[in-house]
């Protein structure tokens, strides 16, 4: 039943439903980036082709770093699922990935020198990924701006 205090959802336009699942998919490639890196650890490693010196790198994570890099990952998928469902709470969900996000650049190229362990093309993905993030929260602002989200 609707009262006068309702206020009318808009209607989601068609790029909403392209960009959404594109986000999905997208995030989850980062979901499963971050299980394999969990539960298959050096075999996965080295099945994408990362040098003995990534892989000890990654294995010097401390415990935040890998709570951090789960909030980014997991905040993301969590951010595509509400962003179908069309849920206003996507745009927290993307702003906690982009946070966890950013915490890891700080940790790789700030506090461990990863960043010239992963070479020129781990930077080149890690801006391919933070372009990502950016993108997914200014859309999901977008649309909660205008109403598409609840």
């Amino acid at each position: 039943m609707s009262t006068p205090t309702d206020t009318p959802r808009a209607g989601a336009p068609w790029h909403f439903w392209l960009i959404a699942v594109a986000s999905l998919l997208w995030n989850s490639y980062g979901a499963y980036d971050y299980t394999m890196s969990q539960f298959h650890g050096d075999a996965y490693y080295h099945q994408i082709h990362m040098t003995e010196a990534q892989i000890a790198h990654m294995h010097g994570y401390p415990a935040w770093m890998v709570a951090v890099w789960a909030i980014g990952v997991w905040g993301a998928v969590l951010g595509s699922v509400l962003l179908l469902a069309r849920s206003r709470y996507a745009v927290w969900a993307f702003w906690a990935s982009l946070a966890g996000f950013l915490m890891s650049l700080v940790y790789t190229y700030a506090l461990s020198g990863g960043g010239k362990t992963m070479g020129q093309s781990g930077t080149v993905m890690e801006l391919v990924i933070l372009a990502g993030c950016l993108f997914f929260l200014w859309y999901a602002r977008r649309m909660a701006m205008r109403g598409v989200l609840r």
